[in-house]
This record gives structure tokens, C-alpha cells and sequence, in this order.
């Protein structure tokens, strides 16, 4: 008989990279994760020795928990947060099924420093195309789903950076930003570790309409006409990114699931 209190790493692998995904905690000890620092896509670190300090983060949401083996971290932490009213379920198998599995795992060196009471804050220039959409959209579905982001002027990117510990993305000298002809949403897929069939594809159409290059895929200039238009859409470009954050996940759910489908209107002449 299935478990109603724990959630197979198949099932949990389709809901990663979609609004629906919920709250992935992995209460690994230390001696755990020092033998392999990767983490779940999404996923954030926390002690199941102090659930009373980060317990009332998760109100409102489902959480599912994650340990090295499935067994005695996970079951009680879910039980325990189930106990004070959060939805929770363990990750059969643990993290080792995970791995066991060849699922996608973020790697943790590449992760930016983020406060312990808050999320990582990420800064680029203001008035976002299509990279500065894409990339927050795969950072919130994959890496950080609370990081926040600053759109600030160009000539100030690097010096907000510098003051409010954020981490800039998408401008010329830093880290995360194009390389050759990978543009940055290229760059963060495989410097994450994040490389999977639909991450690849959506990444070649989101290069296409970012570097002006349509014969990449046919997608491509269906992405830049819908980027473009929700710029003209949105002055305020946190409302552009909400909005952008539907486009991405409607990309990708077809990347994923829908590469195959056609859209089949009858054709028939009427009165045939």
C-alpha cells in the first residue's frame, strides 16, 4: 500500500520547476552533506534540531522533507511539522535515491551567500528583455524560490552590488553573464549543474531571441515577440517579471511535455 506520507523522487522530480512544486527542506546532518554538497533543486537547508525556528516559514504551504536515507530525519521532521498544521511528507529513499535515480542536483559551491533569515538578492540593469526574465525564473524554480531581484540603472549594478551583498547577473565583467555566444541563462544552467533535455531546449530558444539569432529554434522569435511585448506592457519591472515568470513556465511545460503535440484544427472544406 502506497504511503500517504511520503512522496517517490519520480513524483517529486515532475513538480520541481513548476509553481505547484512545494517547499523542499533537506535536514541532512552535517557529516551527511559534507559527503556530497549538492542539494534538490529548490531545496534549502535547515536543522530538524531547531523546527521551532523556521517551522512558522512554512504556514500555509506544503513542505516535503529530505535526509540522506528517507528513514528517521525526514519521517519525523514531516510528522512534526504535520503535527503543528503544515503538510508534509519525506522524500522516499532520501537524498540517496535521489542520486541513486540521476536526477538533477545543484551544485552548492556556485550558490551565492545568502542571509540565514532571508534570500538571496540578486541585481541587473532595469528594463528586462529576455535574459533578465529568464535567468530570476530559473533561479525562483530551481535555485531560490524567494530570491528577490534589483533592477537598478546599468552604471550602478556593480556599486549595489558591492553595498547590499547582492549578486550581479547579466552585465559585462561578472561571473554570472554571457560567455562567447551562451548567453547568461546558458551560463547558470550548466555552472548549477542543472542540465536536463527541457532546461537545454528551452535554454537554445531563449539564446536564439537573446542574441539575435531566430534560425537557433522556431521558438525563438515567438519568445522575443512576447518579451518585447510585455516590456511595452509593464513600466514597473518586478510586475514584468511576475508576468514573464507565466511565459517561462508555459516554455518550459512545453519543453518538457509538449515538443510532440500538434495543434490538429479540422481542415475539412465546409460542405465536404
Amino acid at each position: 500500500m502506497s504511503s500517504t506520507t511520503r512522496i517517490s523522487p519520480e513524483k517529486l522530480a515532475r513538480l520541481i520547476g513548476t509553481p505547484a512544486c512545494p517547499v523542499l527542506i533537506d535536514v541532512r546532518t552535517d557529516e551527511d552533506f559534507a559527503l556530497d554538497e549538492r542539494l534538490i533543486p529548490g531545496s534549502r537547508r535547515r536543522s530538524y534540531a531547531a523546527i521551532e525556528t523556521w517551522r512558522d516559514e512554512l504556514v500555509g504551504k506544503r513542505a516535503i522533507v529530505i535526509c540522506q536515507q528517507g528513514r528517521k530525519l525526514s519521517e519525523g521532521t514531516a510528522a512534526l511539522l504535520r503535527y503543528h498544521g503544515v503538510p508534509a511528507e519525506s522524500l522516499d529513499g532520501g537524498y540517496e535515491a535521489w542520486v541513486t535515480a540521476s536526477l538533477p542536483l545543484v551544485r552548492v559551491l556556485r550558490l551565492p551567500a545568502a542571509d540565514p533569515n532571508g534570500p538571496t538578492i540578486w541585481v541587473t540593469r532595469a528594463r528586462p528583455k529576455i535574459d533578465r526574465i529568464a535567468c530570476p525564473w530559473l533561479i525562483r524554480r530551481f535555485i531560490d524560490p524567494d530570491a528577490a531581484f534589483l533592477f537598478v540603472a546599468p552604471a550602478e549594478v556593480g556599486a549595489v552590488a558591492e553595498r547590499f551583498g547582492a549578486t550581479p547577473f547579466d552585465i559585462e565583467d561578472v561571473f554570472w553573464s554571457h560567455r562567447g555566444e551562451l548567453c547568461t541563462f546558458d551560463v547558470m544552467i550548466e555552472e548549477f549543474g542543472l542540465t536536463s533535455a527541457p532546461l537545454t531546449r528551452l535554454a537554445t530558444i531563449v539564446r536564439g531571441a537573446d542574441t539575435a539569432r531566430p534560425d537557433l529554434a522556431p521558438e525563438a522569435p515567438g519568445l522575443l515577440a512576447a518579451s518585447l511585448g510585455l516590456s511595452r506592457m509593464y513600466s514597473d519591472d518586478l510586475a514584468q517579471l511576475e508576468a514573464g515568470m507565466t511565459l517561462y513556465d508555459a516554455f518550459y511545460r512545453w519543453c518538457r511535455d509538449a515538443t510532440g503535440e500538434t495543434h490538429n484544427w479540422p481542415n475539412r472544406k465546409l460542405g465536404a
